[in-house]
């Protein structure tokens, strides 16, 4: 999610590219370089300015391979990897779902849910995905394509029979403004919505910089809609066979995951308890499929 995060295909034709720019030891004394794929315009993931919190988790990496930090700006649509990481213009994507099979990924450095997000003054107090209100308040929800190929908490709806006071926002938006999937919420901060139901970053941001006092609480109650899944594990990405850059990912995700947490912590970012465990498909998966392309 996105901007929810959503799971790249990253097609290499079966090409194994060993020994990115950031993974070599550099015997000729030359200053090392941390290449990172990412939006320009995609908070509270990353932007231009450096303001999301893959940016600064590219800086803590940087810092601790003592290398310079560069980026190759592209939106995160149709295309993203294939002219990134595929063209060999980055080594590195901050966000990517835990185990995806095609590209290479570290251990999850995060896990978030899916979340509702209100306003305070409501008193509303929704979680469960299986509230009889949900047939009388009107919803939004985040759309990817017409494909099918949306969130869980859309589907989730689509199965109780409740369509008609459902509101969709594209998730990829007017990409001349800021920050596209920040619609919704501020929608809800109006009150043109009585609730979102949306990937957790995001909610838990805007939430914490919306006009109005909001709420984002974590969607319980979606065991019945297996194999739809509301959780997901977030790994770093690099190109299939860099083993040597991914093992170095994975020691300074141990090392510093006090200081990820921390940060995660600052943008609001909704963790369930129970750690940082992987977990594959649903809406990271879709997204960063249509990403791919």
């Amino acid at each position: 999610m996105i901007g929810a995060r959503l799971a790249i295909l990253a097609l290499f034709g079966g090409a194994v590219l060993a020994g990115s720019a950031a993974s070599e030891d550099r015997a000729d004394g030359a200053e090392r370089e941390l290449r990172v794929c990412a939006d320009p315009n995609n908070l509270p993931f990353s932007n231009q300015q450096g303001e999301g919190f893959e940016n600064r988790i590219a800086e803590l990496i940087a810092n601790e391979l003592d290398a310079t930090l560069s980026y190759t700006w592209w939106a995160q649509r149709r295309g993203f990897i294939r002219n990134t990481l595929r063209a060999g213009a980055c080594d590195l994507v901050i966000g990517v779902p835990a185990g995806y099979e095609l590209v290479e990924t570290t251990v999850p450095y995060y896990r978030s849910a899916y979340v509702y997000v209100y306003r305070a003054d409501r008193g509303l107090d929704l979680r469960s995905m299986r509230d009889p209100r949900l047939r009388d308040l009107r919803i939004g929800v985040h759309l990817i394509g017409d494909d099918g190929a949306n969130p869980p908490p859309a589907h989730a709806l689509g199965q109780q029979g409740i369509v008609d006071n459902v509101v969709g926002y594209m998730i990829y938006g007017d990409y001349r403004e800021p920050n596209p999937p920040a619609r919704i919420i501020e929608a809800v901060a109006r009150g043109d919505l009585d609730v979102a139901a949306v990937w957790g970053p995001l909610g838990g941001y805007f939430a914490k910089h919306a006009s109005a006092p909001l709420e984002a609480v974590p969607i319980t109650d979606t065991a019945q809609f297996a194999p739809l899944r509301f959780e997901f594990g977030i790994a770093m990405g690099v190109r299939t066979g860099d083993l040597a850059f991914r093992d170095q990912l994975n020691a300074i995700i141990e090392r510093r995951r006090e200081d990820i947490d921390a940060l995660l912590d600052t943008y609001g970012v909704p963790r369930p308890a129970g750690g940082t465990s992987g977990a594959r498909g649903g809406e990271p998966g879709q997204r960063r499929a249509q990403e791919a392309g």
